[in-house]
């Protein structure tokens, strides 16, 4: 790989060097990128059937193709930083998305309470066992109780999405881990920076950036999403587009004014991941894509960062880390948070256990190499080990200790799915909706939907047949219903679809309104 010189500025002096790739390195770079894609794509499957996170996998990859195994020499932490912020924010963006608000929205108090209190207890606690153990000063310690105390979202949810778990504790979960990176982030920034701070500036400092990137996360996503309701772009696939940045760009603006781009860039996309917006299955679907594109690569690099052949003296002080943390600073955490908010023992253990850490904590432990803080090769090591180990441990012992304390059976039933586009010229909307199994639609009559003046279904799509309805057909699961409505009363026609789909057809007068 070469160099050219750029002029910056327009100026003819003090030109700038990037580098510049030729056709043959840029077709190397393209096979080995597909062939990195494609592997990792089909390891999805062993993960799914093993109950394993994937990021393992992954990782595993970019340890085999680096330095001590295949001989693809890696060491730039600074540009791994920065990569890797972009894909966490390409990450948090489809969590964001694809979170169902009606889910989260009864644990988002305790979710904000786990994600700060909880992270803090959990950072002392750690930060003690990792002074003694370390023999570091407080500084230190405590930036390596933060670098490992923040749950991933990517990592439990690729073992949760299979477990019978109530919606709560789910929703808790997962809020828990859209929520969280934002404050630790912060805390590794600053204590990674040479000096000592006082608990009170910490704090201070924390709220501050947590209230700024959330308005700025719900400014943007509101504005976005009324935008994109009224604005009827000339081609479906240019709607998810708009959305990943809309979401990008609250992040970018969130962290420009100080404060929290993460939660702003996840806030962003919970609101528009929920909105009525045009074409929203797809544009999860392309969210989803971009996400598990992002994972991938975020996995695979920091995997290359690594040297197997430094690891050996990280095993024991990873092992006692993890474990005090794993058996005393995760479960302390939860019970100081959640307590108060009665949640039951059973819902703590699960929340104790599947608290796994993912790409967050090593994304974080780059952060002091880049400062140039003393020992922090050697806290990248533990964290990698630390993430590892701790993932084979819990990951696929969940589903056993979720068995234990009692939660068994079926997997929640899917909610009711509705996808919008709009007739511009016609203001009017066309409402592409699937019936779900345990959906409460089924044995229901066309008629007995009492849908709102303006709108009717036009078309049922049974198996492999195709028919138009009378007011007394009877509508049955797996059905594909096409309904068309006016502008005024599209999302009243969405409400009392979503509200027959959970309560029949008296859902109304027993307070199911389908919000």
């Amino acid at each position: 790989m070469t160099t050219r010189p750029i002029v910056a500025g327009g100026r003819t002096d003090d030109p700038v060097e990037v580098p510049s790739v030729s056709v043959d390195e840029l077709n190397n770079v393209l096979a080995l990128g597909a062939l990195v894609l494609l592997v990792a794509v089909v390891a999805v499957r062993l993960a799914t059937r093993t109950g394993m996170p994937s990021l393992l996998i992954y990782l595993g990859i970019g340890v085999l193709i680096g330095g001590d195994v295949l001989g693809l020499s890696f060491d730039n932490a600074e540009l791994t930083q920065t990569l890797s912020y972009a894909a966490l924010v390409l990450i948090l963006t489809e969590g964001g998305i694809s979170t169902n608000w009606q889910s989260i929205r009864p644990t988002v108090p305790a979710a904000a309470v786990l994600s700060t209190v909880g992270v803090g207890v959990s950072v002392g606690v750690t930060a003690v066992a990792a002074k003694f153990v370390l023999d570091v000063d407080w500084s230190t310690a405590i930036l390596m109780g933060a670098i490992v105390s923040s749950t991933d979202a990517a990592a439990v949810f690729s073992v949760l999405r299979t477990l019978p778990l109530p919606k709560r504790l789910t929703g808790l979960l997962e809020a828990e881990s859209g929520f969280n990176d934002a404050p630790v982030v912060i805390l590794v920034v600053t204590f990674a920076h040479a000096g000592s701070h006082p608990w009170y500036q910490v704090t201070g400092e924390i709220i501050l950036e947590l209230a700024i990137g959330a308005a700025i996360g719900l400014a943007v996503g509101k504005i976005g999403a009324w935008g994109l309701r009224h604005i009827a772009l000339p081609a479906s696939g240019l709607y998810p587009i708009a959305v990943i940045a809309l979401c990008v760009l609250a992040y970018a603006t969130g962290a420009l004014a100080h404060g929290s781009g993460f939660l702003a860039c996840y806030l962003a996309a919970l609101v528009l991941g929920n909105a009525d917006l045009p074409h929203r299955a797809a544009t999860r679907g392309f969210a989803e894509g971009v996400g598990w594109i992002a994972q991938i690569g975020l996995f695979v690099l920091l995997g290359l960062l690594v040297n197997p052949h430094e690891l050996g003296g990280a095993i024991v002080p990873a092992l006692v880390i993890g474990t005090v943390l794993l058996l005393l600073a995760r479960p302390l955490s939860v019970v100081v948070s959640t307590t108060p908010f009665r949640v039951p023992w059973r819902e703590q253990v699960i929340l104790s256990w599947a608290g796994l850490r993912g790409a967050v904590p090593i994304v974080l432990a780059t952060i002091p190499i880049v400062e140039g803080v003393a020992d922090a090769d050697r806290l990248f090591n533990i964290t990698f080990v630390l993430v590892v180990v701790f993932t084979i441990v819990q990951g696929p012992t969940l589903p056993w200790i979720a068995a234990k304390v009692g939660f068994g059976g079926k997997p929640q039933s899917e909610d009711l799915g509705v996808e919008s586009a709009p007739l511009d010229r016609l203001r009017g909307h066309l409402l592409s909706v699937h019936v779900p199994a345990g959906s409460r639609i089924h044995g229901v009559e066309i008629g007995e939907l009492r849908l709102p003046r303006g709108a009717a279904v036009t078309l049922v799509v049974r198996g492999d047949e195709s028919f138009v309805p009378g007011p007394t057909t009877v509508l049955q699961r797996a059905d594909e219903l096409l309904v068309v409505t006016t502008e005024d009363v599209r999302d009243a026609t969405e409400r009392r679809l979503r509200a027959v789909s959970r309560g029949g057809k008296l859902a109304g007068w027993f307070g199911e309104h389908g919000n």
